[in-house]
């Protein structure tokens, strides 16, 4: 069975959080990818940023809520929350745009594992890590072109 070892990048673009939104979203845009791992000195992820960030800066920020009972009014949005979108929007280093402690695989992870946790949490691009450090990175291209690929391979070695 394939793992992530098997179709990982492993020459990975990466910023950290010192790095300037300008500077983050070029490398986005001029090499086709969808996230970039933000790593600290010591080569450990510390966050995720991915074109979906970048988006938060663009939208209107969402008003609280307010629901009206007995002359009170009970927020229903959290202000942490309202708090987050606020820097995400007018952030300007990668660490106020980042997801925070991505969700990361090892290099052994089975891939069918890795389509499963991108189809159920909606990733497109997950960072390698292996003994802490960033060892590569995993993006749903790559999923799919191995599993198309091995579909087709599977089926022209059928009888027909």
């Amino acid at each position: 069975m394939l793992s992530v070892k098997d179709i990982m990048t492993t020459e990975v673009i990466t910023v950290t959080p010192e790095t300037e939104i300008v500077e983050a979203t070029r490398l986005l845009l001029e090499n086709h990818i969808n996230g970039l791992p933000v790593v600290d000195d010591k080569g450990k992820v510390v966050g995720i940023l991915c074109q979906s960030d970048l988006i938060v800066q663009q939208k209107k920020l969402p008003l609280p809520s307010f629901f009206t009972f007995l002359d009170g009014f009970i927020p229903l949005t959290s202000m942490k929350q309202l708090e987050k979108e606020i820097q995400k929007a007018v952030a300007v280093t990668v660490a106020h745009a980042m997801t925070p402690n991505p969700v990361t695989v090892t290099p052994d992870t089975g891939l069918n594992s890795v389509a499963a946790l991108m189809v159920d949490r909606n990733f497109h691009t997950l960072p390698v890590v292996e003994k802490g450090r960033l060892v590569g990175i995993v993006g749903k291209e790559d999923v799919i072109r191995t599993l198309t690929n091995a579909t087709l391979e599977k089926e022209a070695s059928l009888p027909h």
